[in-house]
């Protein structure tokens, strides 16, 4: 029985991992891209750990003491993941927008109007 949760866990991640890369490949502009590398492999990691984890504390309790040596890690790498994925995909689309790279078909740009005060009100300063 645990054996087919484990199995079902790993397909779940399987599958959002593969429409991450989908997402990467088809996708058209940087925004929508980490949208789908991010949302979609967080997610699927989340389901892989899940099954690594089941799978060494089945380990453990069955008198391996790899199992819990197993689990421990994969926690630390799940909270890893969990915690530098979003940062990262912020960090970059942060770094896009002000190197200037629009969203393609976007209507409605609330940044742009926040940087463009910005810098008109910085150019207004140094001429003074």
């Amino acid at each position: 029985m645990l054996e087919i949760l484990i199995y079902i866990l790993l397909g779940i991640g399987i599958f959002f991992n593969v429409l991450a890369g989908v997402g990467l490949l088809r996708f058209p502009d940087v925004y929508t891209r980490l949208h789908a590398g991010t949302k979609c492999t967080t997610f699927g990691s989340i389901f892989i750990c899940g099954s690594v984890i089941i799978l060494g504390l089945k380990m453990w309790y069955q008198g391996s003491t790899d199992g819990s040596v197993l689990a421990i890690h994969t926690v630390g790498a799940l909270v890893a993941i969990l915690l530098t994925n979003p940062t990262g995909a912020h960090a970059i689309a942060r770094a896009a927008h002000k190197s200037g790279v629009e969203p393609v078909g976007a209507v409605v740009d609330s940044l742009r109007k926040k940087s463009t005060k910005k810098a008109v009100k910085k150019k207004t300063e140094v001429k003074e």
